[in-house]
């Protein structure tokens, strides 16, 4: 929860209008200032006080205690023109509030935190677990000092500015080791412990035995990712309850999915219970992986049969492909998800000039593997392979990935051995639309026009359907040098249902500083105007010219009384 402190007629205005942006996420706090604050840092995991960052300073230095445990706390000034992170920059949050924030209210985002000030990711934001000396490390890599990675496990991480070898290491590993002098190690969640236990099996000796299992074989039970038992068992108290004080999921699955996993130790008391020969290696084992402790039972100091059952699995690091649409070219149309993808990356895939549209916005350390024209299918199995490396990827394309670029070439060679993750984009047809009037207000299609990877009996066969079925059309691709025929001859077929009047919007270079666009006629557009940064929408029987404007109406009613 988020609590919102005001004390001023302006800053309760802006008050307001976050807590209606966020009517789930806040609670605003009324009365007397300093008494708001100390209820709000009690009860709240974050603050955003619109106060003046000195009188935050001073209300809230009695109540700080740790900054792991401290709420993060935002100010914004009374003009609402900046959204300052204050405290718990990374812990409690603050800086990425302070984003937020900003996108509300129009405010500016002040973000002092040296990493995130010079693009470099926070060692306790990484989403591990992380032990050793994080801030000698973070101030080497802040200096520019060779910090080395020993990365035991192939765990997909963010782009870190690292060598193999340096004067601090950034060691990834779930072996209980300690960090040595100017060392940090990160913690993956690599380990799933699969559990099984006997009605009423108490929540201490499930938790007892899963932390006894994992400290004998050396593991730390930081990097335990899941709980997972058989669905029978997922209400069992003492599993869920081990589950929520190891803070990690309880995964359950059915009796026979279980049953089908070869196991070492197959047995047939819990054949006979719910149904498996297996629960803990079945569990730990069902998606694979390498069995690190096989099944072992609870100890009762009181001598009475054990009532839980564990084993460990190391799971295999499965990489992530994110396929990013970048839009039509505008920064401002780049998307706040396709931006968090790219930072998260630590490979980038994609076209030269593309890359260079959003090169600034890559993290130091960041890989770039870029290519020309023509090489679509090399970089889709490049990114592909480096995914399967284990490594974050983003691979990307223009507009809308999955529209004309790279998602299905990509996902074509992607199997299930890597998650993949589509981040839409503003595709080109809704930016040329937008710059039109409204032209797709109806049922409407896109048809590429280049035949290098589709014959053109195909392209024409579904633009005569399209003009059979009155459909608006946006052509993409629409003519270049070698493929001057190929308009003119779609246009034709248009022409056989459509009047020559039909409104025909031409769009080059959508929503870039050299953008242009006309609003003309089926009959008057002359092709040898268009190449292929040129997208041209076709209206249908319905569509209208209106003050400079063209317009599809939804329904067809309007035809009639247009005239």
């Amino acid at each position: 929860m988020i609590g919102l402190i005001s004390a001023t007629a302006a800053g309760a205005a802006a008050r307001d209008r976050l807590a209606a942006a966020w009517p789930s996420r806040t609670r605003v706090y009324d009365g007397s200032v300093a008494d708001a604050v100390r209820r709000a840092f009690a009860e709240c995991d974050q603050l955003v006080c619109f106060l003046a960052t000195g009188a935050v300073v001073r209300l809230v230095a009695p109540l700080l205690g740790d900054k792991t445990s401290d709420p993060g706390i935002v100010c914004v000034d009374e003009a609402g023109r900046f959204a300052v992170s204050l405290v718990g920059g990374h812990g409690g949050g603050a800086n990425e509030l302070a984003r937020e924030v900003g996108e509300v209210l129009g405010a500016a985002p002040v973000v002092t935190t040296a990493t995130d000030a010079v693009g470099v990711p926070g060692l306790d934001t990484l989403g591990f677990p992380v032990e050793g000396d994080v801030a000698g490390v973070t101030r080497a890599l802040l200096d520019g000092e060779p910090v080395g990675l020993s990365a035991e496990l192939a765990w997909p991480l963010p782009p870190l500015p690292v060598t193999d070898e340096g004067v601090c290491t950034i060691r990834v590993t779930d072996r209980l080791v300690p960090a040595a002098d100017r060392e940090v190690v990160l913690r993956p969640p690599s380990l799933v412990v699969g559990v099984g236990a006997s009605s009423g099996a108490p929540v201490d000796e499930v938790l007892g035995l899963v932390e006894d299992a994992l400290r004998e074989a050396g593991l730390s039970v930081r990097s335990v990712g899941e709980l997972a038992t058989v669905d029978a068992k997922a209400g069992e108290p003492g599993i869920v309850g081990a589950a929520e004080r190891l803070g990690v999921p309880l995964v359950t699955y059915a009796a026979d999915e279980l049953a089908r996993v070869d196991v070492p130790n197959p047995s047939g008391a819990p054949l006979a219970a719910v149904g498996t020969p297996s629960v803990a290696e079945a569990a730990a084992l069902v998606g694979g992986g390498e069995l690190l402790v096989p099944k072992r039972k609870s100890e009762r100091a009181d001598g009475r049969p054990a009532m839980a059952t564990c084993a460990v699995v190391r799971r295999v690091a499965r990489g992530r492909l994110a396929v990013v649409g970048l839009g039509p070219g505008a920064r401002d149309l780049l998307t706040p998800r396709a931006k968090e993808e790219l930072r998260r990356a630590s490979v980038l895939v994609g076209l030269d000039q593309y890359v260079d549209q959003i090169r600034d916005l890559l993290r130091p350390g960041t890989r770039v593997l870029e290519s020309g024209l023509g090489a679509e299918e090399e970089r889709a199995r490049t990114a592909v392979a480096e995914a399967r490396r284990g490594q974050a990827v983003a691979l990307i394309g223009s507009g809308d990935a999955g529209v004309y670029a790279m998602a299905s070439p990509a996902l074509a060679e992607a199997s299930d051995d890597i998650d993949v993750v589509g981040v839409p984009g503003v595709t080109a047809a809704l930016a040329a639309g937008a710059i039109l009037g409204a032209p797709l207000g109806h049922d409407h299609v896109s048809i590429s026009l280049s035949d290098l990877h589709t014959p053109w009996e195909v392209i024409e066969r579904r633009v005569r359907a399209a003009a059979e079925a009155d459909i608006v059309v946006t052509f993409y691709n629409p003519r270049s040098r070698g493929r001057d025929w190929q308009l003119p001859k779609a246009l034709a077929i248009l022409a056989e249902h459509r009047e020559p009047r039909t409104p025909v919007g031409v769009v080059r270079n959508a929503s870039r500083p050299d953008e242009s666009s006309r609003l003309t006629s089926l009959s008057a557009l002359d092709p040898a105007t268009v190449d292929m940064m040129t997208v041209v929408t076709v209206g249908n029987t319905a569509t209208r010219d209106i003050a400079g404007r063209m317009v599809t109406p939804r329904g067809y009613r309007w035809q009639e009384t247009a005239g």
